[in-house]
């Protein structure tokens, strides 16, 4: 079989898990930020043009190798489950061919630039890629990159949005992170509240998609009110298609871990924060955004609604949790966190229930303290 490759970056958003992923620039143009590490160390390179076609075309005869297979195991092109589970179990296929069978499973639809900032690129380049994109896989209908505010702000006209959005680009994914300045500053995010609502608002008024990511426990136990507070007015004054929420993690790698260990830098608690999400949910109006909690460090996965319409659900859900005695919380998060419960409906099955208080008592026996250590060290996995 000939050895059909093309690149792929480290990581891309959990919405974008049956996505085709297609490497446009590497690593991240700015790659300065505290909280992040994915990228430390790396030099930042736009890929040429040609170099991304080569990588398509290996994506479409990948594909179309696939579909043969299809035909020869009897499923008439379809990538069925069967497919799907004959390219994963055999030795002949690697990663390159599973990605794109379980894509095609998927509908083979969706499409995502990777690394940090694919804007960056020359809006002629990147409306180059995009149309041989679609001429390779007509049958696609959202293509979708990771951005920066600044890039959207000061590095793209509106109409060189309407441009890329015109070629296939349909939606952007930018690290808000915070709408507080002096916390943008601190984190070294190298973006301003201003240059947030700028680049925001212009991505929505070209046409495209605009997912907004906010992360919790980023202010830390010292500014978490202004955090909230003014994140809450830059997402009013963007009023985003979607509000997705994060929560901070930090890791020995990451250049805030110095911060935590020169005592600058606190952390919240798991209730802390839910609390902190709490007054940022209060604080956004007037907006027709989708709040999402579509990552498993979120501690409350349920909160998921469309604003202004489900604003008052959400924040029963998390009155429901603070309303919690302090034992039934940390049985939550503790099951949370080790993949028992999913949700806080699930602490209502005694099977689930008794089987978390009974890990609770064995990490006690071991160490009284031991049940919010577990919690920390479980989290750290999900890096």
């Amino acid at each position: 079989m000939e050895n059909l490759t093309f690149e792929i970056g480290p990581i891309r958003p959990p919405s974008e898990a049956s996505s085709l992923l297609l490497r446009v620039t590497r690593n991240c143009p700015w790659n300065r930020c505290l909280f992040c590490h994915i990228y430390k160390g790396k030099r930042f390179e736009r890929r040429s043009v040609e170099e991304v076609k080569k990588d398509i075309e290996a994506a479409r005869r990948i594909a179309d190798e696939i579909k043969s297979l299809s035909w020869r195991l009897g499923y008439g092109g379809d990538v069925a489950r069967e497919v799907l589970q004959y390219v994963f179990s055999s030795p002949s296929y690697d990663e390159h061919f599973r990605s794109v069978a379980l894509w095609l499973y998927f509908g083979g639809k969706s499409v995502f630039f990777q690394d940090a900032n694919s804007l960056v690129m020359k809006t002629s380049d990147l409306v180059e890629i995009l149309r041989f994109l679609k001429e390779k896989f007509p049958q696609v209908e959202r293509v979708t990159s990771y951005a920066r505010s600044r890039t959207a702000a000061k590095g793209k006209s509106l109409e060189e949005l309407k441009e890329l959005r015109e070629a296939g680009l349909t939606r952007l994914h930018i690290g808000l992170e915070s709408g507080w300045d002096f916390l943008l500053e601190y984190m070294k995010k190298g973006v301003t509240a201003k240059e947030h609502v700028e680049g925001g608002r212009k991505v929505v008024e070209a046409g495209i998609e605009l997912s907004e990511y906010v992360i919790l426990g980023l202010g830390g136990k010292r500014w978490w009110k202004e955090h909230a507070t003014e994140t809450a007015k830059v997402l009013n004054e963007i009023n985003p298609h979607f509000i997705r929420i994060r929560t901070l993690m930090v890791l020995p790698q990451m250049p805030l871990y110095r911060k935590i260990e020169e005592g600058d830098f606190v952390l919240q608690s798991e209730e802390e924060m839910i609390v902190e999400e709490r007054l940022l949910i209060e604080g956004l109006d007037g907006i027709t955004s989708t709040f999402l909690s579509d990552h498993i460090l979120n501690l409350l996965g349920e909160l998921e609604g469309k604003f202004p319409e489900e604003k008052a659900k959400l924040l029963a859900i998390i009155d429901r949790f603070l309303s919690l005695p302090k034992e039934e919380k940390l049985n939550y998060c503790l099951g949370r966190r080790a993949g028992i419960y999913e949700t806080m409906e699930d602490m209502k099955d005694p099977y689930l229930h008794n089987k978390v208080k009974a890990l609770m008592e064995e990490i006690r026996q071991r160490d009284p303290d031991g049940v919010e250590k577990a919690i920390f060290r479980l989290k750290e996995n999900f890096l």
